[in-house]
């Protein structure tokens, strides 16, 4: 059984990781390093644990939150069918058994907000761990003058976390953020588009998700 542990220890998946946020790096993205991956890897594996999933199925999303982004080492477009893809052939590769590939592999290709969809317990997770992921260090932007929308709306987020009210029978995205460096209208024009999907996510796993800015509900 491939565990989590065999996938951060590989060099290979490692590297893709490293060489994916140096191109995204390049064309003025936000961080997508090791610490964006085990961010997503242990939120994705703390939700359906929470939630009561078996914990194999948790490790497997914690499995797709690591490897997630790699497909962005081929381009930015369309980078969770190339993720897919790459991850398919590594997990083969590595003997991991066709049905928990194939989960994985489902996953990873559809996180993103343009083809996104929550089809199996695992991408749901996945999907709200990715779009909860909401830091000011993943700015890399350190001119604030020069900052644009996306800029602006993650670097005033000073801390993001995600709670699970299994009892109430909600995931809840908690941000605290310095307001004043952006409005409300940005917020919403960056973040609508995610939270709405974290929600089809969080339904996906019989579930509501709620966005609290500041103590205050925003969806």
């Amino acid at each position: 059984m491939i565990t989590y542990k065999d996938i951060k220890n590989n060099s290979e998946i490692n590297t893709y990781i490293e060489k994916a946020d140096q191109s995204l790096d390049a064309i003025g993205y936000t961080e997508h390093s090791f610490t964006h991956a085990k961010r997503v890897a242990g939120t994705a594996k703390m939700i359906l644990e929470e939630l009561g999933y078996p914990q194999r199925e948790a490790e497997l999303a914690q499995i797709a939150g690591y490897m997630h982004d790699i497909g962005n080492l081929i381009n930015r477009i369309e980078h969770a069918q190339s993720g897919a893809i790459m991850a398919f052939r590594i997990l083969r590769a590595m003997g991991m058994e066709p049905d928990e590939t194939a989960t994985v592999v489902t996953a990873i290709g559809n996180h993103d907000e343009s083809t996104a969809m929550p089809v199996n317990p695992v991408a749901a997770a996945l999907i709200i761990a990715d779009k909860s992921d909401v830091r000011r260090s993943r700015v890399r932007n350190r001119d604030t003058i020069s900052f644009d929308i996306h800029d602006r709306v993650n670097y005033s987020v000073k801390s993001s976390k995600v709670v699970v009210d299994r009892e109430n029978g909600r995931i809840e995205l908690h941000l605290v953020a310095d307001t004043k460096r952006f409005s409300a209208m940005e917020f919403y024009e960056i973040f609508l588009e995610r939270m709405l999907l974290c929600r089809r996510a969080a339904e996906h796993l019989k579930v509501k998700f709620v966005t609290y800015l500041d103590d205050q509900i925003l969806a």
